[in-house]
């Protein structure tokens, strides 16, 4: 169990789980499930996973630079988010940086050939960001190889298995999304 039963954290929250109705083998559940997530959370937040997929590709970017260059294409795209022409401010609410690292970004990203400046065709005076072929190659790269990779994850998955994964899945991010809407 990632979340020590016996910490005295993990004891106030099994006591208040069950002041909530929870049984005693739904509260542990619950709390492995929290301690599951944090270190699924800690992976993706340092970059292990894409770092794991670059290393393999030989990509010789850093995660933060993967990461970018993914952010330039949802906001292109409108993945998780409205389709918008991305610029600098943009990626740095994406990221969750400042504007002056999200622009160092945006200018190694330029230099590396995976992104071009173009004016904007919403309004001239304002420069964007656009994926090129080499930069959109690369994506597609990581994502056949992340692909790669869940399919060996799941293949000694029995169906019924994967499909209650992914409903039970889909059911978590809705609640996570009711209970923590997007102040967007």
């Amino acid at each position: 169990m990632s979340s020590k039963p016996d910490s005295p954290y993990s004891a106030k929250l099994a006591v208040a789980l069950a002041e909530y109705g929870f049984s005693p083998a739904a509260a542990e559940a619950l709390l492995e499930i929290d301690g599951e997530n944090f270190v699924y959370m800690r992976r993706v937040k340092k970059g292990d996973i894409p770092q794991s997929l670059m290393e393999e590709m030989g990509a010789g970017i850093e995660p933060m630079q993967f990461l970018s260059l993914a952010a330039i294409i949802r906001i292109e795209t409108g993945r998780g988010r409205p389709a918008e022409e991305p610029t600098v401010g943009l990626l740095a609410e994406e990221m969750q940086v400042d504007a002056s690292r999200a622009s160092r970004i945006a200018a190694d990203l330029v230099e590396r050939g995976l992104v071009a400046r173009a004016a904007s065709q919403e309004d001239g005076r304002r420069s964007v960001l656009v994926p090129t072929a080499e930069g959109r190659a690369l994506l597609d790269a990581f994502l056949r190889a992340k692909w790669q990779r869940t399919m060996r994850l799941f293949r000694d998955w029995p169906e019924e298995d994967v499909l209650a994964f992914a409903r039970l899945l889909k059911r978590y991010n809705d609640g996570m999304r009711a209970q923590y809407p997007t102040a967007r």
